[in-house]
């Protein structure tokens, strides 16, 4: 219960200060507040969905590698290692889903990853001394996903890992080891891996890519300040990122 006073004194203060602003002067998208953004709100773009209108996974279901007959060795997956346990998160389900919430012993933590711009992370669920579940705002910052925890509907930017609005601004997410790469790659090196079911809960057609062939395109469905002639996708591990590489033609 004490570790709980700090976050709540926190959230009262942050309610406190904004709760004289009249409407005019209030600033929301999706029903976030910005007011006290720490990047610029033109940036930040509805990506259609509402909030939580991409679902995440909250009660992840877990099979054997020997059971996982509906991922090929070539499809991606973004991995996680934890307490001598290892778990796969294919990307075919994470396309139509972006965050799985999920434990290992007494780690609690959120798998992301962005379909826009191919990035994966994995993030502590404990923030600011509280126990956090994060849930799809429905909005984007370059084209990056962004991302609200259930206790302050705080926002938080999956590539600057920290929150750029709500009362947690500018609190910066702990990011946990993780790997992307084949699933062929990574059960070959865990053999006692488990991976991520689709029996989700969800009626989803893991099979198809909802975006397409996006990723191999030039065109960008939302504008970002910096574009790049093409990309090059490669594991990363200490970043927990899909490092992109750009290669000027």
């Amino acid at each position: 219960m004490n570790r709980k006073i700090p976050i709540l004194f926190v959230i009262f203060t942050y309610f406190l200060l904004t709760s004289g602003c009249n409407a005019q002067n209030s600033i929301s998208k999706n029903g976030f507040y910005l007011s006290n953004s720490s990047i610029d709100i033109t940036q930040i773009l509805s990506g259609g969905p509402g909030k939580d209108g991409i679902p995440a996974i909250d009660n992840p279901v877990f099979v054997t590698k020997d059971k996982a007959d509906f991922l090929k060795d070539v499809n991606r997956v973004l991995a996680v290692e934890i307490d001598g346990i290892a778990k796969a998160y294919p990307i075919n389900i994470l396309n139509w889903h972006e965050i799985v919430n999920d434990s290992i012993g007494d780690k609690s933590f959120a798998v992301t990853y962005c379909p826009l711009c191919g990035t994966g992370a994995v993030f502590s669920a404990d923030i600011a001394g509280n126990h956090s579940r994060f849930g799809v705002s429905g909005l984007l910052y370059n084209s990056g996903v962004l991302l609200y925890d259930d206790v302050t509907e705080s926002l938080f930017s999956q590539i600057l890992s920290k929150a750029i609005s709500g009362p947690l601004v500018n609190e910066k997410l702990q990011v946990l080891a993780s790997t992307h790469t084949t699933w062929g790659g990574w059960k070959e090196q865990h053999s006692d891996t488990l991976v991520l079911s689709t029996d989700t809960g969800y009626s989803r057609d893991y099979t198809r890519n909802p975006y397409g062939n996006y990723g191999a395109s030039r065109t960008l469905y939302f504008p970002a300040p910096i574009r790049l002639a093409s990309w090059i996708r490669t594991p990363s591990v200490n970043l927990q990122m899909l490092l992109m590489v750009s290669v000027i033609q």
